[in-house]
């Protein structure tokens, strides 16, 4: 069966069927640096991750890129707080520094590249300039509005008619803007203390001097910082080119977000952006959505100390990438029963395959029938969409077949030896699909220690190259203090842990 995914533009399921017959072009629409991490995000972490690994195992190669936002106005408004940082860069470094631990300790597969805007000023600008120069954009005191009167497919992926759309952006941008539903590309000058109170947390530093601290750039028209949305844009194109074969997101982000990604990024390049756009459905607690604006959310590091990696993927995979997931004890419970039922059933399986009781010769075809009917079903799951509530059902139906087959065996008869290996490697195969480890810690707390660290010197590097030795210093300083080593040398940064492996 061919992988079908549900288009958000076209509200259809669609063969998928890529650029590139051997690679996948995937980007995802990552964090605004302002928070940790919590459950909702990792929710779409782990169905983004679970749709790379099943790519990489139907035999794509995939490229997949997922930015940070590290220029925003609720990260200026963390300033001088709890030591997070005395400017927004400093702040916003605090943050992605934990989220790369978070995506870490929740078994992710690593993306390609993390691209961040302050790293891609220049190319927004020239994206900018070259919508201009086609007559899609214009220039108002200093700032930069798309004309979305002259895109003729806007608002095709939210299925809205432009006469409908409201306005978009900040109040005080009205008066600057010929139409209510035009967007920013470049902001004229800094943050406002306005916009900064909002966002405000308690024992942050006054509004008036988080401003003096945001980041700003020259351009064509003036100092300024770069739009929400033409970020992205810019970020995709740089590392996977005009087109992209499939972009995911939040449910949240189809308007405005990803409309004006569409419209800027094709309006610049006559090419069309994403050819399959994926969202994730957001995360219920107590009736509304998991977000950081509501304060009602349990952080990805409090959520793994607390149930474990495998807990934790295995309830959120409970639920398909496209249907809300409600988080209640109930379901955690459920979740951990479900590990639990996977987990022994695995180590059950193993211990029978080194028991004198194995037998070369004994064969149950039941366990072997079910054992391939639940291959055939996860796979056919997972090719539906990404269907990983079905494929956990699959799983789950290899560990009755395994108990059912220890139970039913008389000992002294032998147990099925290929049939018990077949269904071990089933269960770490696939298990491993959907980011399940059966071997080694499983407890989340030292989980690829070895990534981290990794993450840790990509971020002093990069510090390295923007020419802050200072904050490289502090982050080799403070791994050094867990017992890290680190060496710098002609081929880059090597690190040894206490244990000795490297």
């Amino acid at each position: 069966m061919t992988l079908h995914v549900t288009n958000t533009l076209t509200g259809e399921k669609e063969p998928f069927e890529p650029q590139d017959p051997e690679n996948v072009l995937l980007y995802y629409c990552g964090l605004t640096v302002s928070d940790p991490p919590h459950l909702g995000h990792a929710r779409s972490w782990v169905h983004v991750d679970v749709m790379h690994r099943w790519l990489e195992h139907i035999g794509y190669d995939v490229r997949h890129v997922e930015n940070f936002t590290d220029i925003n106005e609720k990260i200026v408004a963390r300033v001088g707080e709890d030591e997070l940082g005395e400017d927004e860069a400093d702040v916003a470094e605090t943050y992605i520094e934990r989220t790369l631990a978070d995506m870490r300790s929740l078994n992710l597969l690593r993306a390609e590249v993390y691209p961040r805007v302050s790293e891609h000023v220049p190319e927004i600008v020239d994206l900018v300039e070259t919508l201009m120069e086609k007559g899609y954009a214009y220039e108002s005191n200093g700032s930069v509005y798309f004309d979305v009167t002259e895109f003729d497919e806007y608002g095709a992926l939210s299925n809205q008619d432009l006469e409908e759309i409201e306005s978009q952006g900040d109040p005080d941008e009205r008066s600057e803007k010929h139409n209510p539903a035009d967007f920013a590309l470049w902001k004229a000058d800094g943050v406002g203390p306005d916009a900064v109170e909002e966002h405000r947390h308690e024992g942050a530093a006054p509004a008036e001097e988080s401003c003096e601290t945001a980041l700003t750039w020259d351009s064509p028209w003036g100092e300024g910082r770069p739009g929400w949305h033409i970020e992205c844009s810019a970020m995709s194109m740089t590392h996977l080119g005009e087109t992209l074969d499939l972009h995911v997101g939040g449910r949240d982000l189809v308007f405005p977000h990803h409309e004006n990604e569409i419209a800027q990024s094709e309006a610049a390049t006559d090419q069309r952006f994403a050819k399959y756009w994926l969202h994730c459905e957001l995360f219920q607690m107590d009736d509304e959505k998991m977000s950081s604006s509501l304060g009602n959310f349990v952080t990805v590091d409090q959520a793994v100390d607390q149930w474990g990696t495998n807990v934790l993927r295995t309830f959120l995979t409970a639920g398909a990438y496209n249907n809300v997931q409600l988080y209640s004890d109930e379901t955690i419970a459920e979740a951990e029963e479900r590990w639990d039922r996977l987990e022994r059933a695995y180590e059950a399986a193993v211990d029978a395959v080194d028991s004198p009781e194995m037998s070369a010769k004994a064969a149950d075809d039941d366990l072997r029938e079910a054992v391939s009917d639940a291959r055939e079903e996860f796979t056919a799951a997972m090719n539906d969409d990404f269907n990983t509530r079905e494929a956990q059902s699959a799983l789950l139906s290899v560990a009755t077949a395994i108990n059912r087959h220890l139970e039913e065996t008389d000992a002294s008869e032998g147990y099925d030896y290929r049939g018990l290996r077949r269904a071990i490697e089933t269960l770490e195969e696939l298990g491993d699909v959907l980011g399940l480890s059966f071997e080694g810690d499983t407890d989340g707390t030292a989980t690829l220690a070895g990534d981290v660290v990794e993450l840790v010197l990509d971020v002093r590097e990069h510090e390295r190259e923007a020419g802050d030795y200072e904050r490289a210093d502090e982050l080799r300083d403070e791994l050094e203090a867990l017992g890290i080593e680190v060496q710098d040398t002609d081929e880059g940064p090597t690190y040894r842990l206490p244990s000795g492996d490297e």
